[in-house]
């Protein structure tokens, strides 16, 4: 016969976990994060307007989709506002990292 095992009793504590992008991410990153997925979609539907030669299929989605993939997607990722910046140098400087 196998041996009754006994369970330890652990305590079970409630966790809670904040988003990690709460610290980084503000409103305006949200907003342009949400303008640049915009601009991508209003591209492809220039892309699937008309044949495969008309004017928006050939100039004005690739202008759009390059203004939303390398410019607006990497702002809103990069955005910050001076006022996190300047309390971050004066946390460090009160810290004594220099």
């Amino acid at each position: 016969m196998a041996k009754a095992v006994k369970k330890k009793n652990i305590r079970k504590t409630k966790r809670t976990f904040s988003s990690p992008f709460n610290i980084y991410w503000s409103k305006k990153n949200y907003l342009l994060l949400a303008l640049g997925i915009a601009v991508i979609v209003i591209g492809y539907i220039f892309m699937s307007m008309g044949s495969w030669n008309s004017f928006p299929s050939l100039f004005i989605s690739p202008v759009l989709l390059i203004i939303g993939y390398l410019i607006i997607l990497p702002a809103s990722i990069l955005y910050k506002t001076k006022k996190e910046e300047e309390n971050k140098e004066g946390q460090e400087i009160a810290s004594g990292k220099s």
